[in-house]
């Protein structure tokens, strides 16, 4: 049988520790070829390149995988190589492994899930991973069997189209994760500030700082799962709309004598 074409990328850049484990992981299951940001794209979610020019270009990098470094964005990385390098659609695209969580609110603002999404809106099967570790140098191998096993299990089932998985491992070693859970979203958000300050010019500038504010305790939301010692998978979907208050805004939305749309 052919091996199945895994397309990988993230938004730490190319060279990230993260995506050079994930990297290894998926060369024991399929043919890999990497399409990802030449420096690092945190926090970009969904942006892509409309002002300026982009470019990518084959690089070296140890394992048999073809590695492409590209100029933009995590979701220009997808688009590129849907477009531009592949020579067939890939049966699976994997964003990460991401240098820290993407669960909760953070899958908004996420590059490395923006990328997966990219790849839903095209029909492809796709998934995110992230470890809770900022650290550049993260122990990825405990994570290694389970996401391995996850990405099996999507391409010997494949899911709806335009549904990709969100999934976040703990920073624990193997033997202490205590398992898979499919979860719902958190209710969290960032609670946010600036930081004002003056630079020896005595201009002012501002850094951005917070903290995380859970407001969910719930047993099937993913931060419980993962303050539990679980990893979270989330299925997430690209349509935004409120269906439940369609209704009421039909309502709301009525005005007389202002004719309106059938």
């Amino acid at each position: 049988m052919e091996r199945p074409l895994i397309l990988v990328t993230n938004d730490d850049g190319i060279t990230a520790p993260g995506i050079r484990n994930l990297v290894n992981f998926m060369n024991e299951i399929g043919e890999v070829v990497v399409v990802a940001p030449n420096s690092p794209q945190s926090g970009k979610g969904h942006a892509i390149t409309i002002n300026s020019t982009l470019s990518y270009e084959e690089v070296t990098l140890e394992g048999p995988q073809t590695d492409f470094s590209c100029s933009g964005t995590p979701v220009d990385c997808v688009k590129m190589a849907l477009d531009k390098i592949l020579t067939r659609r890939p049966d699976i695209v994997v964003s990460g492994i991401n240098h820290g969580a993407n669960s909760s609110i953070n899958v908004i603002y996420s590059g490395t899930m923006s990328a997966a999404v990219e790849a839903g809106v095209e029909g492809i099967p796709a998934i995110g991973f992230s470890l809770l570790d900022f650290s550049w140098e993260a122990d990825f191998s405990q994570a290694k069997e389970f996401i391995q096993n996850i990405v099996r299990r999507t391409l010997e089932n494949p899911m709806p189209k335009g549904i990709v998985l969100n999934v976040n491992i703990p920073k624990l070693s193997k033997e202490e994760i205590k398992g898979v859970k499919v979860c719902k979203q958190a209710h969290a958000k960032w609670e946010e500030s600036f930081d004002e300050r003056i630079n020896p010019h005595g201009k002012k500038y501002y850094w951005l700082t917070g903290y995380f504010n859970n407001m969910d305790d719930s047993e099937d939301a993913d931060e419980t799962a993962l303050a539990n010692g679980y990893i979270s998978i989330v299925p997430v979907k690209f349509d935004l709309t409120a269906y439940e208050y369609m209704k009421t805004l039909e309502e709301v939305m009525t005005f007389e004598g202002i004719k309106e749309a059938k």
